[in-house]
Parts: C-alpha cells; sequence; structure tokens
C-alpha cells in the first residue's frame, strides 16, 4: 500500500487507518475499480454547475433477463450521481408510455435472448413505440446500449428495434447505438464514458474513465477461482439418450457466496482434438506467437483456452470475409444475408468455415483477429450455502452431436464431464441473479416449473427452504423425457415429499407415452388448483429452454382465463404477478 503512505500528509490519522481498513484484502482489480471510482468525486465539476448544465435528469432504463443489464445501469446511475448529475433508474417493465413523453434524457440498456426476443419487462415499453399510436418525442435525446450474443442470427436485436423505434418518434441519438457481445464489459465501460461525455461535453468536466465492473467477491471471467472438483456422478439412467452430471466444487479458501437462483459461470478449455484438427486445417505453426488480451502467447494455446472456435458469430464471418477470395461468402455478408448465412452455419463451427472458404497466406494474428475471446458458461447453481457449506453444485448436460460429417462436443459440458478429474480446479467465478430470488417472506407458497437441466435452482431453493426451516408450500412441476432414465435428482425430490417439504410433485415424461406430455400441459391438468395458489400469493419460479418458457407462460395465461378472465384480463394478471416480484424466469 505504498500508495497510501505516499499520501499520508493529506489525511487526518483517522482517515489513513479508514482507508487503510477499506484497502486491506482487495485485490488489484477491487483496488483498480475503487480508484477510478473516488477519482470521479475528485475531478467531476461541481454537482450544481453540471446539473445547471445539462438542465434535465437522466432517465435510465434497464430490460433485463439475467440482470447483466441492471448491473450496468445501476453502475452508470452510480457514476453520474457521483458527478453531481440528477438520475432516475427504472426498470422497463414498470415505464410507461406518459414517462416517455415527459423524460427529455432517455439511456437504455437492453438485452437480448432467444430468438431476437426482447426480455419480458421490455416488451410492453417496446409494444408502446411501436403499435398503434406512436408518441411525439421530438425534442427528447437518447442513447442505448444493446447486449447479446453474436452467435445468434438476430444479434441485439431488442436493442435495435428501441433504437429504430425512439429515433422513429422524433427523438434524437446522443451518440450511436452501441452492440455488445457476450464479453459486454469494454465496449460498456467506453460508451458509459460517451454518454456522460456527449451530455457534459464543452460545459463541464469530462466524465473520468470507467474502470471495468468488479464483482463484490473479486472473482470474474478475468480473474477465476480454482474450485477444486469434489465428485460428479452422472444422474442419467442406463440406455439414456441424454448424460446430465451432477457434480461438487469446493469453494475453501475462495471468500465466495451466494444465494439459491444465482449462477456459476464455468471458464473452460476448447475441446483439444478440434484444437489440434484446426490448425492442421489452418496449416500454421502451432507455437507461432499472438497477442491476445491476455497478453502474447503460442496460437495453440490461444486456441486452445481463449478463443471461442466452436460458435461461428456474424463478425467472426465479417473479418474472415475480408481475409478470403470466396465470393459467395463476401456476396452473402454484403447483401446481409442473415437467414442464408444462418442457415448454413447451423450445426457448423469455425473449422468448418475454414475449409469450406481456405485462405492462402493466412498469418496466425490475422485468424486469431477474427476470432472473439472465449465466453464462459453459465450454470444455475444446484445447492444451498446452508446445506452443504463451503461447496456448490451444478447440474449440467453433457452436448455431443453428429452434424455434416463431424462429432461436435459442447465446450463446457464437455470440459466438465470429460476433462476436468476429480481432485483438478475448474475456474469459476458467481454471477449474482437478483431477478430469481427466493421469496424473501419464508412463508410465501412456490410454484416451481423446470425441465431438464432447468429444475437445478430448485434443489437449492429446497435445500435452502429445509435448512431454515421455512413454512412456505412448495410445488414442483418437472418434466424430461423418461421416467426411468431421466428423473434427475429423483430421490431427493421423493423424500422432500415424504417430509412434506414438497408439498406437491407434478412429472411430465413426453416420451413415456404415444402423445407427447410436457410440464405446460400438467399445468393445464391442474388449471384450478394452480390458480387457487396464485390467488392465495404464490410466486410462480420458470426455468429452462427459452421455448418452454414460451409455453409455460401461455399455459399461465390460459390458465387465469379458464377462470373467467378474458384473454387481456389474464394477460394483465400475469403482468402483475411480474410487476409484484411473483413470477419469475431463467431461461435460456
Amino acid at each position: 500500500m505504498e500508495l497510501i503512505r505516499q499520501s499520508d500528509f493529506l489525511l487526518d490519522p483517522r482517515k489513513q487507518e479508514d482507508l487503510r481498513r477499506f484497502a486491506e484484502g482487495m485485490t488489484r482489480e477491487q483496488l483498480l475499480w475503487s480508484s477510478g471510482y473516488l477519482t470521479g468525486f475528485g475531478e467531476s465539476a461541481p454537482a450544481s454547475k453540471i446539473q445547471e448544465d445539462i438542465g434535465e435528469k437522466i432517465t435510465i432504463l434497464f430490460g433485463t433477463e439475467t440482470g447483466n443489464a441492471k448491473r450496468l445501469a445501476e453502475l452508470l446511475a452510480a457514476r453520474a450521481q457521483a458527478m453531481g448529475v440528477q438520475t432516475s433508474i427504472q426498470d422497463m417493465l414498470t415505464y410507461g408510455r406518459a414517462q416517455l413523453r415527459r423524460d427529455r434524457v432517455i439511456v437504455l440498456i437492453v438485452s437480448t435472448h432467444g430468438d431476437g426476443e426482447p426480455p419480458d419487462s421490455a416488451r410492453m415499453l417496446l409494444a408502446s413505440l411501436t403499435d398503434g399510436p406512436v408518441p411525439d418525442l421530438h425534442g427528447s435525446r437518447f442513447a442505448i446500449l444493446a447486449l447479446g450474443d453474436a452467435s445468434y442470427p438476430k444479434f441485439c436485436q431488442a436493442g435495435k428495434a428501441f433504437d429504430i423505434a425512439l429515433a422513429s418518434a422524433g427523438a434524437e441519438r446522443l451518440l450511436p447505438r452501441v452492440d455488445c457481445d457476450v464479453d459486454y464489459e469494454r465496449d460498456a465501460m467506453y460508451w458509459m464514458e460517451q454518454v456522460l461525455g456527449a451530455l457534459t461535453t464543452g460545459k463541464s468536466s469530462p466524465a473520468v474513465p470507467f474502470p471495468a465492473p468488479v464483482p463484490k467477491q473479486g472473482y470474474s471471467s478475468h480473474a477465476t477461482f480454482p474450485a477444486v472438483l469434489l465428485g460428479k456422478v452422472n444422474l442419467s439412467g442406463r440406455g439414456s439418450d441424454r448424460e446430465v452430471w451432477h457434480l461438487e466444487l469446493d469453494l475453501d479458501g475462495s471468500g465466495l457466496h451466494y444465494a439459491p437462483g444465482d449462477i456459476v459461470s464455468v471458464a473452460p478449455s476448447n475441446p483439444p482434438q478440434l484444437v489440434e484438427e484446426l490448425l492442421d486445417r489452418l496449416e500454421l505453426d502451432h507455437k507461432a506467437s499472438v497477442r491476445t488480451r491476455q497478453g502474447e502467447m503460442p496460437l495453440v494455446e490461444a486456441l486452445a483456452a481463449h478463443y471461442e472456435i466452436t460458435r461461428i458469430t456474424w463478425p467472426f464471418l465479417e473479418r474472415y470475409a475480408r481475409l478470403s477470395d470466396a465470393k459467395a461468402l463476401q456476396s452473402a455478408i454484403a447483401g446481409r444475408d442473415v437467414n442464408g448465412l444462418d442457415t448454413w452455419t447451423d450445426g457448423r463451427e469455425v473449422i468448418d468455415v475454414v475449409g469450406q472458404y481456405p485462405v492462402k497466406g493466412l498469418s496466425a494474428q490475422s485468424f486469431a483477429d477474427c476470432l472473439r475471446p472465449l465466453p464462459p458458461r453459465r450454470y444455475s447453481i444446484a445447492s444451498s450455502l446452508l446445506a452443504v457449506p463451503g461447496e456448490v453444485h451444478l447440474t449440467v448436460a453433457a452436448i455431443r452431436y453428429s452434424s455434416h460429417g463431424r462429432e461436435r462436443l459442447g465446450v463446457a459440458s464437455t470440459f466438465l464431464a470429460d476433462r476436468v478429474a476429480i481432485g483438478r480446479p475448474v475456474p469459476i467465478f458467481i454471477e449474482p441473479n437478483a431477478e430469481f430470488r427466493l421469496p424473501e417472506d419464508s412463508g410465501q407458497a412456490m410454484i416451481m416449473i423446470g425441465a431438464g437441466t432447468g429444475v437445478a435452482p430448485f434443489r437449492s431453493f429446497l435445500q435452502e427452504r429445509e435448512a431454515l426451516g421455512a413454512a412456505g408450500n412448495n410445488w414442483l412441476f418437472f418434466g424430461d423425457r423418461h421416467f426411468s432414465t431421466d428423473f434427475l435428482y429423483q430421490r431427493e425430490w421423493l423424500r422432500w415429499l415424504r417430509d412434506g417439504r414438497l408439498t406437491r410433485l407434478d412429472v411430465a415424461f413426453s416420451r413415456d407415452q404415444e402423445r407427447k406430455i410436457y410440464v405446460q400441459d400438467r399445468l393445464r391438468e391442474r388449471a384450478g388448483d394452480v390458480f387457487a395458489w396464485l390467488e392465495e400469493g404464490a410466486a410462480v419460479y420458470v426455468c429452462g429452454a427459452e421455448a418452454m418458457g414460451r409455453a409455460v407462460h401461455q399455459s399461465l395465461v390460459d390458465i387465469v382465463q379458464s377462470a373467467g378472465r378474458t384473454q387481456v384480463q389474464a394477460e394483465e394478471y400475469i403482468l402483475e404477478l411480474k410487476q409484484t416480484g411473483r413470477y419469475h424466469r431463467d431461461v435460456y
């Protein structure tokens, strides 16, 4: 802490001790974050001056599924407020047309999920800008940060839709929209600088550069914790066409903590065989040195641990096409043939592009520059710290399939299933998921709906409620393919059912009969009881694939409608559940 000692003369002894205590035990990244944050207080213009210059408050809106957009909105709000800018932050779910007409400086941070879908919380606001009479927003200014995944064809579609809609309504862009891939931190921080700079340029002190956000617990995608694998068990029965693993990781010495509903992000490595085959196809020297965000290293190491090579993204195709002589690829890129390229890339990987469109004389650095960083893979936590102190449990389906004449492997799932031995470390960090929390009232009833590995967080929920002795009733709907091979955690559910911790259990095994039955069908079959639970205040939780989430949502609307409401009233009923924190979804 030499820097603090050199500045001792600026602080009285008590403040010196407070500062030392504050900094003690912090990681380098946390110290850098704190430094940048405190710098903002020193270098910002006086609050009254900045507010006088801007003249209006900034309204920051977020639309989120996983909480990332909300966290960025909170960071921007904190920085703006530290500069003295009057700021309000609001979930798009509770923001309406009247407020849109009133507010003059609107900053939106919105994610996209599934096939270009906006978050549930953003749907109504977007509809108010695109359906029916459009509000007149002349005189308003806006900026948009769009979050997405470039491996999907409709990358950042929700942000793009808001951008077009607001401009069409007459609002003026403060600056061009920024679209962020899964490694969004750097672009997001730069965008925040630009937003505050655009509001204050020429009028007050410029915004102090944002440091990258660092989780409170000191670990992130850039600084993971090596959690030792304590054990793993294949939950799938003999003869199953699936392979689902239960994994237990040791958090000893990490200081990490989590709540039921939170996420473990795993930083995997690519399958070694795929890396070798890709290098052979490229005819590049394995030891060729390349520059990466982590520093200079051999190409083989970069491809193994730092670059995405199993998903084809639009930015990769654009960059690679510029190096290629392939007219068909260049034409598709130039014509923005998203649908055509999406069809071709489905089930293919980077190695297929390289094989189809080889580039003569390609350098190792040029190829590496085409790739995006290897993003962490996110898994719902399947345990409670109260039940298993010092551990975190995961439920992971190993992805293996054949397409276009090649065997394909899921990066993280087979990393965990095949390539990490018991006793070896798994690089992880914890991501809070504030949108998927247990009810604050332990006596409140829950309806939990999960399919496949989507049941994982409900294991953590029941472990937590059991450890706390919570009085609330719990109803689980679980679905998978076959009763005999795919009833994940069967013994635990049956024990909780026998002990009364699980009040009701309904299962749907889709392929055990001629007509496929899913969790949404079981919900409809129990419509009367489900509605009664809702009327008595139960909270609803849904976890699983996006398609399942949509089907379950429609079932809930149908259930309310079957109780005598119109379709509009039923949709309003479900919306009210969301607005009052009684309807939570974690879909992917």
